[in-house]
């Protein structure tokens, strides 16, 4: 239980950095913020990952740098998808 309300946390946190890094006009509130940090936090993982480092380990700094590039990407990727040029 511990394990899924850190990634919630981490999750959270990461999305509200990204949108900080790359603000713009989103849609969703602190909900859809939330799942874009998790979903950021496996895509940073992944990444990290391939280049030999170690992923989102649990709550804590690393983690939540890393799931804050996966988000930043994660938006950066809707941008170009929805075609909102003004600010990529």
């Amino acid at each position: 239980m511990v394990g899924i309300i850190s990634w919630i946390v981490v999750g959270l946190i990461a999305g509200l950095l990204a949108k900080f890094l790359l603000p713009g006009d989103y849609p969703g509130g602190l909900i859809l913020t939330t799942i874009i940090g998790m979903a950021g936090g496996v895509v940073g993982g992944i990444l990290i990952g391939v280049l030999g480092g170690a992923g989102a380990t649990g709550f804590n700094v690393w983690s939540i740098l890393v799931a804050t590039l996966g988000a930043s990407i994660l938006l950066f990727v809707y941008r170009l998808l929805t075609g909102d040029q003004r600010r990529v």
